[in-house]
């Protein structure tokens, strides 16, 4: 498996990334703050009024290190990559299994599937780690529910009816989500889920930690040669990644909501780290984005049993593991696609 490399999140405002032969710097008023090799990055994320040089832009290209930008709450704005790389072989597989309605629905059962089971693990452990807790019945009821919602997908389904049980578990989890908040209870709540814009700052914290992922899925999608827009369970929309949604599902509940929970419970972030704005959008302010991006690249060097590939990697490499298997899939060598579960 390949070495987790590093993600270098420049979130300063009026910072300037440049390169200096084989080397990333990050200067801050023609002070150099920064320096990073760049055979040690995997992306550069830059946040708010942050610029970048062309030859930095030529050596990120070269070495594959893809630049993104984001506002500086975290709203995604542009990336810029070098040239694609893969086979055409591999992305025209992807297309033809893209126009099939029932191929489609075959990757996003498996999907769908490990998301709702990763989903049902998050719930029980919430439930597990507060047996004397009044919510407790709620959450073991919740999994409950999911547990019959995995039932109804054992068999091949139709790709709405594969939609429609992703949105029924959707519902049963983010209905009991409030009850493994276990702390701070008056700035962190959850009602529902609201995204464009978040509305609270639960909202606001899952929406950044999607966002961060978002860009790890897309990127490791790319590295093998897959096209992020042409997904199975997300359809084509322009501008949307669709096939990194799609294998973000059975991710996002244990690399965003399980550490955003972590975050808030062990009040490791705070209340006064958020404001609304004028719009009732919920935004962090500077330090609490950077607690937030240092939490989550800890989480990334966190290592685990891949129950499939059967050997220990990183969490951050998830994404790419995933994205090789797919590939695998898509090729032929694998029977079906298998997704990630977390145990």
């Amino acid at each position: 498996m390949r070495q987790l490399l590093n993600t270098l999140f420049v979130t300063t405002q009026g910072a300037y990334v440049s390169r200096e032969g084989e080397t990333v710097l990050v200067r801050v008023e023609h002070e150099t703050k920064l320096r990073v090799p760049i055979h040690t990055l995997g992306g550069i994320v830059c946040f708010g009024q942050v610029s970048c040089s062309p030859p930095l832009m030529e050596l990120c290209g070269e070495r594959n290190v893809a630049i993104s930008f984001l506002s500086e709450h975290g709203k995604f704005y542009a990336r810029v990559q070098g040239a694609v790389s893969g086979n055409v072989l591999l992305r025209r597989e992807q297309y033809r299994r893209a126009d099939s309605e029932e191929k489609s629905a075959e990757v996003a059962r498996a999907v769908v599937i490990a998301k709702i089971a990763n989903c049902r693990t998050v719930l029980l452990r919430g439930a597990r780690d507060r047996p004397e807790a009044p919510q407790s019945p709620e959450l073991e009821a919740a999994a409950q529910r999911l547990a019959r919602l995995l039932d109804d997908l054992r068999q091949p389904s139709p790709l709405d009816a594969v939609r429609g049980v992703e949105g029924d578990a959707a519902r049963t989890y983010f209905g009991v989500f409030d009850h493994l908040i276990t702390a701070q209870k008056e700035d962190f709540f959850f009602h529902e889920r609201s995204r464009r814009p978040p509305l609270d700052n639960v909202n606001a914290l899952l929406s950044f930690f999607y966002t961060l992922l978002a860009h790890d899925v897309t990127a490791a999608l790319e590295t093998v040669g897959l096209d992020p827009a042409v997904g199975y369970l997300h359809r084509d929309r322009p501008g949307r990644p669709s096939l990194a949604l799609d294998l973000m599902e059975e991710f996002r509940p244990i690399l965003a909501d399980r550490l955003a929970l972590s975050l808030i419970n062990r009040q490791q972030i705070r209340g006064k780290g958020f404001r609304k704005t004028e719009t009732g959008a919920v935004m962090m302010d500077d330090s609490t984005r950077k607690e937030v991006l240092v939490a989550y690249q800890k989480r990334k060097q966190e290592e685990i049993q891949h129950p499939f590939l059967n050997e220990k990697l990183a969490v951050g490499l998830l994404p790419i593991a995933q994205a090789m298997l797919l590939a695998r899939c898509l090729r032929g060598d694998l029977d079906g696609y298998p997704p990630f579960f977390w145990k």
